[in-house]
């Protein structure tokens, strides 16, 4: 007798456990399912990072090699390349990201987060308060970006056309001692045509 019951004591809690696990398991799945927009923002980033590099070198180029009447034109194809590449990669890196994130989010949050803790989270990120935050953070991202570039242009720039011009000098590559002059007559082409 003493054997059933433990039998039954032990099924019983061993189904317990089983509903408790699959009880967390649904709460990090939708944990996850919300965060798609945050998923889908890192692959964006992701692809716009990765194409940064290559708009900076072709923007250094059209400043410096690029006779002035020609600028614009070869700006705009130079933009039709790198819209074309992050239409063509975006989606890619997209659907990977949203693909794999269950499987590197999940197993996180289990070990870290217990089922009320997780009950908790998910009732903040679906509250209004949480969406309006989230609606909002771009802007005070957006604020302190602007701020803090203008306050540390004047000091980084200079450091990073000296970095260019040591980079290139250690890959012994040509260096361009008009490099520092770039960025200011970037913007003027730019904005003179769509005045016109």
């Amino acid at each position: 007798m003493k054997k059933v019951k433990l039998a039954l004591l032990t099924a019983a809690l061993a189904a317990s456990s089983l509903a408790m696990a699959q009880d967390k398991a649904a709460l990090v799945k939708q944990f996850v399912d919300l965060q798609r927009p945050g998923v889908e923002s890192l692959a964006r980033g992701l692809v716009e990072q990765s194409s940064a590099p290559i708009a900076a070198a072709g923007s250094q180029y059209l400043q410096t090699q690029v006779p002035a009447e020609k600028r614009e034109a070869a700006a705009k194809a130079a933009d039709a390349e790198l819209k074309k590449y992050f239409d063509d990669a975006y989606p890619i890196v997209r659907d990977k990201a949203v693909q794999l994130a269950p499987g590197a989010l999940g197993p996180i949050m289990e070990q870290n987060f217990s089922e009320d803790e997780l009950k908790q989270l998910l009732a903040w990120i679906s509250s209004p308060l949480s969406k309006k935050y989230q609606e909002i953070n771009p802007k005070l991202q957006q604020a302190l970006t602007e701020k803090l570039v203008a306050e540390t242009r004047a000091t980084i720039e200079p450091k990073m056309v000296a970095l260019d011009s040591s980079v290139a000098k250690a890959l012994g590559a040509p260096t361009n001692p008009q490099a520092g002059g770039g960025a200011a007559p970037k913007a003027a082409p730019a904005k003179a045509p769509a005045k016109k």
